[in-house]
């Protein structure tokens, strides 16, 4: 296993940022410690060939300037929070709103702009970088101190991804990884001919401004219905009024059908012949299309326009606290923050 430590630039506030690169002749990574951003992930296509498939930045400036969560962890609560206010224990909470008048993926500064400590270890799985930080209580409006960590371990074809948290006061948390993948490598202009499976019969339907309106509602019959592998764009402009509240797939499923250790998600890129099959313990995924992408000069001066990339976050429900009826993201002290998500890398 080849692992390399070097610099990637300083931020705007004069901090050095270290990148990480882990390569095991299959897989790739690079990750920098602003963010625990996932800056470059390598993988083979049909013949061999490796090419990076995920969308980011060249420089720390851009991803600083600009980035919309490319590559990031995200937290403390990924996803949305109705007008920013959360109850635990009886007592309301106000957190930072950075999306009108919601909260959004940690807020204003998210773990995704914060500076991360960074460790290399040996495991009897593979070479893992332990990103770590501690998140002070009232940061972002949040209680308690939380502390967390973050582990991507290259082993064979895969990459996993680790959360640990624990906390000083009751708290929420909900940490998810926010990488954009292009299985073509930049080869297609859009991800509308990717075949996508989704393990859920249901999705948490969401108002016009993307903030669940507490419906469970299934997906049978809807342009939401990935239980078979379908391609992305076969539906993404139907006349369906979820559809048009994301401007296409922009959506939390329920993770329903794991059993037997079933995957989440499954992607197969027809011309690269690149396949991601994705595990995770989260009761949820939130597949985006690329619906609001519009960046003009990405990595190596590509251009990312509309679709051009897709997320598939694993993690808790969006505003869960407002919703007593979903998956609970209260932590407490004396409690550990568990979750684990593998993406594992293959052709067809």
């Amino acid at each position: 296993m080849n692992v390399v430590r070097d610099g990637f630039g300083f931020t705007s506030a004069g901090e050095p940022v270290d990148r990480y690169t882990v390569d095991n002749g299959v897989v790739r990574l690079q990750a920098i410690t602003y963010g625990g951003i996932i800056t470059s992930l390598v993988v083979p296509d049909r013949t061999g060939q490796r090419d990076d498939i995920a969308l980011g930045f060249d420089s720390l400036h851009e991803y600083e300037r600009a980035s919309p969560y490319f590559g990031a962890i995200v937290g403390r609560y990924a996803n949305r929070l109705a007008h920013g206010r959360f109850r635990v224990d009886q007592v309301t909470h106000q957190v930072a709103t950075n999306e009108g008048a919601h909260h959004l993926h940690g807020g204003r500064r998210g773990f995704d702009k914060r500076m991360w400590e960074a460790q290399v270890r040996e495991t009897d799985d593979g070479t893992a970088v332990v990103f770590s930080r501690v998140s002070v209580a009232g940061e972002e409006g949040y209680p308690g101190t939380l502390a967390v960590r973050v582990i991507y371990t290259i082993s064979a074809h895969q990459l996993r991804i680790e959360y640990r948290a624990t906390t000083s006061a009751p708290t929420i948390v909900n940490l998810t990884q926010h990488t954009y993948f292009d299985l073509s490598a930049g080869v297609s202009a859009t991800i509308d001919d990717h075949i996508l499976m989704i393990a859920g019969k249901r999705f948490t339907a969401v108002d016009g401004e993307l903030i669940p309106t507490g419906a469970i509602a299934p997906v049978a019959g809807t342009p939401l219905d990935f239980r078979t592998p379908q391609r992305i764009g076969a539906r993404i402009g139907a006349d369906d009024p979820q559809l048009r509240h994301g401007g296409g797939y922009d959506h939390n499923w329920v993770l329903d059908d794991l059993a037997g250790g079933a995957p989440a998600a499954t992607v197969f890129d027809q011309q690269s012949g690149r396949t991601l099959t994705i595990h995770t313990t989260e009761p949820g995924l939130q597949f985006y299309s690329g619906n609001r992408l519009s960046v003009p000069r990405g990595k190596s001066g590509r251009a990312y326009p509309r679709r051009s990339g897709f997320c598939l976050e694993t993690q808790h429900f969006p505003d869960s606290p407002s919703h007593p009826h979903f998956p609970s993201t209260v932590l407490r002290p004396g409690q550990t923050f568990r979750s684990q998500t593998t993406w594992t890398f293959g052709c067809q």
